[in-house]
């Protein structure tokens, strides 16, 4: 059985773009930025989060285990965009945009890795999924608390969840190195 590659690449603005915004890596700021530097500390806007309207915005510690090296399932926030920050590792981020019926566009998954000091800021319904390098990784996340609250309440009790949507997908491989794809016996490079 072949199973399609998908190639982790570097975190950059441009190549992320599609799906939301690199966070960690000032770039030029206006004069409505707040913006401060010395020897001892800068200050400065990265993006202003966006919730969804009327809702407040949440921190979220997690751990991220999963280093599976299969990818066969994403999900989509409705409502608000998603920060990802990895503080103890990095993290791998594989996402897709959504097409107009509100399903993964197949054709743009990518997958980036996030270092550690670097995030994402992922946008409403772009389609994802993160997985650890190796072993368990915390992360700061930003969310909106009704969109937590509807995932977490879905992941204790199985109901149906109304700000996001889990789906699966035709199993992927993640790799380090080239994209194409490869049968189960085939060696490659994995997370």
């Amino acid at each position: 059985m072949s199973i399609p590659l998908i190639s982790v690449e570097a975190l950059t603005p441009d190549a992320f773009a599609p799906y939301g915004w690199v966070l960690g890596r000032r770039t030029t700021t206006s004069s409505d930025d707040p913006y401060f530097q010395s020897q001892t500390l800068s200050i400065w806007r990265e993006h202003l989060f966006d919730a969804g309207e009327a809702n407040e915005t949440e921190i979220l510690w997690t751990s991220f285990g999963d280093d599976s090296e299969l990818v066969q399932r994403l999900e989509a926030r409705h409502l608000t965009q998603q920060v990802t920050v990895p503080l103890t590792a990095p993290l791998i981020q594989i996402v897709a945009t959504s097409e107009p019926t509100q399903v993964p566009n197949m054709t743009s998954l990518r997958a980036f890795e996030i270092p550690v000091g670097m995030g994402t800021c992922i946008r409403p319904w772009c389609w994802h999924t993160t997985r650890a390098l190796a072993g368990p990784a915390t992360a700061l996340l930003l969310s909106r608390r009704s969109t937590s609250f509807d995932l977490i309440v879905h992941l204790h009790t199985g109901s149906p969840m109304s700000e996001s949507t889990r789906i699966p997908i035709c199993p992927r491989k993640v790799v380090h190195g080239r994209v194409g794809t490869t049968s189960d016996s085939a060696p490659s490079r994995l997370l």
